[in-house]
């Protein structure tokens, strides 16, 4: 390969090597002169190169390619001849000079920071050491890493080619003995009258070392073969492996020609041996087979729960019987028993089988709350609704509801699997005998009900760092905790290790056959990413036709590293190797239907030690969310951009003193003084799924009884809609079956300041082939920093799907890419959701552009997904048996429920403050209302709302933190009926865009207003009557929903009046949603809510009092 410079020197300033497209012009824009460039490394052809130059505001770019020679070449336009140089360096000199083809001369070259590249260099990334520390030795077979290149015994076992050192000096290998010194020292040791060669002997046994252990390997997997079909050479076996290595060279020899011999025999024997105790076998009398050794799963005992009925206006009649119902779930037996109490003592129960119940509505105001539709004779249904004793409760009941459908389903293939998430960091010493604390989810935070505990996870992924135990050791202990919780033998799916950061993927073994394309990848971000004690590894699988990935990561520490610890996150993104191979135009944020990310992310508050300290004794959260660098970074797009996070409940899980869990250990001594660690939510769990895919979090929490780390460990749960290997019932599409994917238009906006074509690359797991369009045919800009980019229907392709059946479509997503011609490299990608696309007209999407993590824009279109008549039968799905409570969806804080979410924004940003951002593009105010071919209505849960059901926040000064709803969602699921809700206003309550994040950093979203707003649309008020297809149903819908959002906003007026709006999330969580109930709450219902402190206590109870 051509180097970057013209020799073995440093590379030149001008040369940033793995510089993104965008830093690139950023760093251009800053230097704002004609001529100026630089070089970067070309995102599109491996080992290629983009040079960059700036002229007239505008960035030109012009690919260097290698050939075959390895000479580099600026790409030209046909007939203009081809200049070829060895190196970078040749190539710029010329191009120094005027009239060489390009559009200016290069002139100014912008070079790298180099304040950053030293500070880089010096990065250990890892506050609380010194030095790096050295990768572990591995305690398996199965190496430290698969890409780290080290040997199985670690870095001090590898034999340089040259020599081996040994006590008496160099030891050469066998075919450079006959050329060195120690031949003729071997021969002067005979012709003295020696009988032996001492240093021939110890060249030898070196080369020969790694080959003991490659025959103590062959040897262990045959001794179990020859003890059941060669009893007689067993023996032999066993003592030959017990053979140690000898010290001296004549005597490793010795031992190394003894395994030699009796693996010669056994292998020489067995295959016949086997082969007639077979004979033998199938000779005999047939006999009973012996069952497997394998234990069943705990059965779930029934459980009950006891519920009030809620009574409705027209059952105010009946409110003399008792309204106390027990439900008794028997999971096992496939029945549910609804029974009400009377005053006599006399019980009236009804048995409903799990086929009879149709279908769970969760109140989304009242989060205890569930209505049960039950099928009654004659097809008819009944709702019942039921209060629980707490939302815990509620979300019990309807995970054991849905694990009795799943077990008693007619359907082969599951719907929807749980799935646990765990990481921790070890600090470097072994664990302790028990960790079912950890994986039962019990804790602080966002537990699991005692009922949900007993019902074992279908995947379990542990993510550790800093965990000194070798993998097969820590796989083994990870399977037996899981053994003595569930009874059940977990398999192993995938274990990656790089140096101590581990991930290990386990499956029930009913699973096991429903798992393919395993793929596992790791990234160091060490010193100069070279090394491994900071980095990630990952694995990928499909779970049947689900994509599924998971990545654990070490980043760097300390509180001043934010933006270092961003930067590995971004190479991570980049670099880690997960997935389909015909994806990687795309990171891996966008390759799976569902990514988790975990580990140790190591951000930290920014926030004096002593206030920190206050405010978790006082059990005061908020506060210091609002200072989680994480948060931060996220809320200014540097990092997870759209991942989702459920709110964080528990104290922050570093830095504890170890051995205990009630004091924080801040302080530690260093050679170069005292460095201060603040207790920080360093462990973290975050996801990001596809647009209109099932997964809730159930369980957000950490561990208080392990502490053998100074970190607590960490545990999410997950349940997950997941997709079954579609089998067409009616075979292959005809030609007059054929679905068809159509566009009729395309526009994108991309942060660019080239002037460029691009074209619009298609993928997705229902062509047969990526597509690609022609170049766009219009583009304007009316910002220098952004291209408006469009294509009409002609420049498009129509995609054909493999398979036309609406039941696999509607579970197929469409990944584009937005490419330049000058050096195809990619601007933006995103994925579109085709189930909101099906139907015989038109129907719009809009959606956000990123490429490497950061956002670059957005694009939005009209197209339709065309399914012929014949293949339009669907059926229900698990996940969307559980729905929301249509009437009071518009009536919440903005707070995603706790129960199933079909189609929930997945870049659910909790635990922040909304920030005002009123530049983001909305849809154009003329959408057209979605109509669809399809005559069977949708399930209850997934199907197209025919109302708007935005979480909108109340018209409140200081909004809780956890109402914050991103408005990804709404573009990025492509339903064109529901419109983004407004954005809050900003704190100053002045209009216009926000201001700059004090390092520079901008929503990309912010350029809508310096383009022109009546091209691409104003973003409209949200109004209740913006879709309006059943006028007066939902006019009662209205009225319904703006009493529940006055009722709400009373109870936060009067607990702001008394300033205790803190527990305003509380109240309305269990419930108390309205001032007239508030009156007959007692202490113990106050204590529920999170109202622990005794002296507001009594000013809540003193001032309903008083309004009484």
């Amino acid at each position: 390969m051509a180097c970057a410079g013209g020799g073995a020197g440093p590379p030149p300033g001008w040369y940033h090597r793995d510089l993104s497209r965008a830093a690139a012009e950023e760093l251009l824009a800053r230097a704002g002169r004609d001529g100026s460039f630089l070089v970067r490394d070309s995102e599109s052809v491996r080992g290629a190169y983009a040079l960059c130059l700036l002229f007239q505001k505008h960035v030109h770019t012009y690919r260097i390619l290698p050939d075959e020679e390895d000479f580099l070449a600026v790409q030209t336009s046909q007939g203009v001849p081809v200049r070829r140089f060895q190196t970078l360096g040749e190539l710029i000199a010329l191009y120094l000079q005027p009239n060489q083809g390009l559009v200016c001369a290069l002139l100014f070259p912008v070079e790298r920071d180099k304040d950053r590249d030293a500070a880089e260099d010096r990065d250990y990334s890892d506050g609380d050491d010194e030095k790096p520390p050295l990768p572990p030795r591995c305690g398996s077979s199965s190496g430290c890493s698969t890409s780290g290149g080290l040997s199985p015994t670690g870095p001090t076992a590898a034999v340089p080619d040259g020599a081996a050192e040994s006590p008496n000096g160099p030891v050469l290998l066998p075919h450079e003995y006959l050329r060195s010194a120690q031949y003729s020292q071997d021969l002067a040791g005979v012709q003295g009258g020696g009988n032996s060669l001492p240093h021939l002997s110890r060249a030898l046994s070196t080369s020969c070392r790694r080959l003991h252990s490659e025959v103590d390997k062959v040897l262990a997997g045959l001794e179990t073969l020859a003890k059941v079909f060669d009893p007689q050479s067993a023996p032999s076996v066993g003592r030959a492996l017990q053979q140690p290595m000898g010290q001296g060279g004549e005597q490793e020899l010795e031992t190394l020609v003894l395994k030699l011999s009796v693996l010669k025999d056994l292998l020489s024997s067995i295959e016949k041996k086997a082969l007639k105790a077979l004979q033998e076998m199938s000779s005999a009398p047939p006999s009973t087979p012996p069952q497997p050794l394998t234990r069943k799963a705990k059965s779930i005992p029934v459980q009950t729960f006891e519920v009030k009925l809620d009574v409705t206006l027209g059952d105010l009649t009946q409110i003399g019987k008792s309204q106390k119902y027990t439900l008794s779930v028997d999971v096992e037996g496939g029945k549910l028993v609804v029974l009400k109490k009377q005053k006599d003592t006399q019980e009236d129960w009804n048995t409903f089988t799990h086929d009879k119940i149709r279908q769970l509505i969760k109140s989304q105001r009242v989060q205890n709350k569930l209505g049960i539709v039950f099928e009654k004779e004659k097809d008819r249904t009944q709702r019942k609704d039921f209060v629980f004793a707490s939302a815990r409760k509620r979300e019990a009941f309807c995970q054991l509801l849905q694990l009795m459908k799943n077990r008693h389903s007619q359907q082969d293939e599951p719907d929807m699997i749980s799935i646990f998430i765990g990481t921790w960091n070890m600090g470097s010493v072994p664990p302790p005998k028990s960790i079912s604390s950890w994986v039962t989810s019990k804790g602080l935070g966002r537990t699991l009900e005692e009922v949900s505990v007993t019902i074992a996870h279908d995947i379990y992924v542990l993510g550790t760092q800093e965990n000194s135990m070798g993998d097969k050791e820590w796989v083994d202990f990870v399977r037996a905790a899981l053994k003595d919780c569930t009874d059940l033998e977990y398999r192993p799916v995938a274990v990656q290790a790089l140096w101590s950061i581990k991930v290990v993927v386990l499956v029930k073994p009913e699973h096991e056959n429903r798992i393919s394309h395993v793929s596992t990848s790791s990234v160091k971000t060490g010193i100069a990413n070279t090394l491994g004690n900071k980095g990630a590894v990952g694995v990928s699988f499909m779970f049947n036709g689900t994509s599924l990935g998971f990545v654990n990561c070490h980043l760097t520490s300390g509180s001043e590293k934010t933006a270092r610890a961003n930067q590995n996150y971004v190479d991570i993104l980049r670099l880690l190797s997960l997935g389909d191979k015909q994806l990687s135009s795309f990171d891996i944020s966008l390759r799976f239907t569902h990514l988790f990310w975990f580990g140790d992310l190591n951000y930290r508050l920014d926030m004096d030690i002593q206030e920190i300290l206050n405010y978790i004794g006082r059990r005061e959260l908020e506060p210091l969310l609002r200072v989680d660098q994480l948060n931060l970074e996220r809320e200014k797009h540097k990092v997870f951009l759209r991942f989702g996070e459920e709110e964080i409940t528990f104290p922050p899980t570093y830095r504890y003193e170890r051995g205990s869990r009630d004091t924080y250990v801040w302080h530690t001594q260093k050679p170069t003084g005292v460095r201060t660690n603040v207790p920080s939510w360093c462990d973290r769990i975050l996801w990001k799924s596809y647009p209109e895919t099932h997964i809730n979090c159930n369980a957000y929490g950490c561990t208080d009884d392990i502490v053998t780390s100074d970190h607590s460990p960490v545990f999410a749960s997950f349940e997950v809609g997941v997709t079954s290997q579609f089998v067409s019932k009616k075979g292959l599409p005809k030609t007059s079956e054929q679905a068809h994917i159509e566009f009729e238009s395309i526009e994108a906006i991309v942060k660019t300041s080239s002037r460029t074509k691009f074209f619009i690359e298609f993928y997705s797991t229902c062509l047969e082939e990526f597509k690609k369009s022609f170049e766009n045919d219009a583009q304007s800009s009316d910002n220098i920093n952004f291209l408006k980019v469009q294509w009409s229907s002609r420049q498009l392709p129509t995609l054909k799907p493999i398979l036309s059946d609406i039941e696999y479509l509607q579970d197929q997503h469409l990944l584009l890419t937005v490419k330049s011609l000058d050096g195809y490299e990619s601007y933006g990608e995103c994925v579109i959701a085709l189930k909101s696309m099906i139907g015989s007209t038109a129907q719009q999407f809009l959606t956000f552009l990123s490429h490497r993590g950061e956002e670059t824009g957005n694009i939005r279109g009209s197209m339709r997904v065309r399914v012929p008549a014949e293949r339009l039968g669907t059926r229900e799905r698990l996940y969307e048996w559980i729905s929301i409570d249509k009437d009071e969806a518009t009536t919440g804080k903005g707070k995603v429920p706790m129960g199933a979410r079909a189609t929930q924004d997945y870049a659910r940003s909790s635990t922040r403050k909304p920030t005002s951002d009123p530049c983001t593009i909305a849809k154009p105010a003329e959408e057209p209302e979605q109509s669809s071919s399809i005559p069977a209505p949708r399930p209850p849960g997934t199907h197209r709302r025919e109302e708007p059901a935005p979480n909108r926040p109340p018209p409140d000064p200081d909004p809780h933190p956890n109402s914050f709803n991103n408005p990804a969602y709404y573009v990025l699921e492509g339903v064109p009926e529901r419109r983004r809700p407004r954005s809050p206003p900003p704190p100053s309550g002045r209009e216009g865009p926000p201001p700059s994040a004090p390092d520079g950093s901008c929503s990309v979203l912010q350029m809508a207003k310096s383009l022109s707003q009546e091209e691409f649309g104003t973003p409209p008020r949200l109004t209740h009557g913006a879709f309006r297809a059943h006028p007066i149903r939902e006019s009662i819908q209205e009225e319904m929903a703006e009493e529940a959002v006055g009722a709400v906003g009373a109870v936060g007026v009067w607990l702001r009046a008394l300033g205790l709006q803190r527990y305003e999330q509380g109240l309305v969580h269990n419930g108390w949603d309205d001032l007239e109930f508030l009156s007959d709450i007692t202490e113990e219902d106050l204590e529920e809510a999170g109202v622990r402190d005794p002296g507001h206590k009594r000013v809540l109870l003193e001032s309903l009092q008083l309004r009484k």
